[in-house]
C-alpha cells in the first residue's frame, strides 16, 4: 500500500523535477496543489522526483536500446514525443542554471517511430513541451508494441 505523499514532501520533491518541468505547466502544477485534487498532485509530484532521482546515468542501463527502461515521456506540438531512457549526470541541480541537459532517448517529432539520440529536455521545454504525467515506464520493446 502506498503512503500518500505530504505538501512538504511533494514542495520538496517539486524542487528535484527543476529542469524537468517547463515554467508553465510548474506554475499550473502549484495551483493544482492548492486545490480540490492537491492530493493527485502531491503524489505525482513525489513520484516523478523518485523516477529522475533513480534514472540511469548515460550508457548505465548496458542494455539494447528495445531493453533499456523509459522513465518520462514528453509531449509538444501535438505530434512530437520524447521518450527519456537516460540522464546525464548533470541532471541535477537546485537552479535552471545549474541544470545540464543531456538524456538519450526515443525522439519522435512526426509519429513515424523515430530514432534514438541524445535529448535536450531544456529544449523540449523552450518549444512549449510539457512532461506527461500519466506515462507508465516501460521498456522500449514494450512502447513499440502498445503503438
Amino acid at each position: 500500500m502506498k503512503i500518500p505523499a505530504t505538501k512538504k514532501h511533494a514542495y520538496e520533491a517539486l524542487r528535484k523535477l527543476n529542469g524537468f518541468i517547463g515554467p508553465a505547466q510548474l506554475a499550473v502544477v502549484k495551483e493544482a496543489m492548492r486545490g480540490e485534487e492537491r492530493q493527485f498532485f502531491f503524489d505525482k509530484i513525489s513520484e516523478l522526483a523518485v523516477i529522475i532521482e533513480t534514472m540511469p546515468i548515460l550508457a548505465e542501463q548496458g542494455k539494447s536500446a528495445d531493453e533499456m527502461m523509459i522513465h518520462l515521456h514528453y509531449f509538444a506540438g501535438g505530434q512530437a514525443n520524447f521518450y527519456i531512457m537516460e540522464k546525464d549526470i548533470g541532471c541535477v541541480g537546485d537552479t535552471p542554471e545549474q541544470f545540464q541537459s543531456q538524456t538519450f532517448g526515443l525522439a519522435d517529432l512526426f509519429g513515424d517511430g523515430g530514432e534514438l539520440g541524445y535529448i535536450s529536455i531544456p529544449e523540449i521545454l523552450a518549444n512549449g513541451g510539457e512532461l506527461d504525467f500519466h506515462f507508465e515506464p516501460r521498456t522500449l520493446v514494450e512502447l513499440r508494441a502498445k503503438k
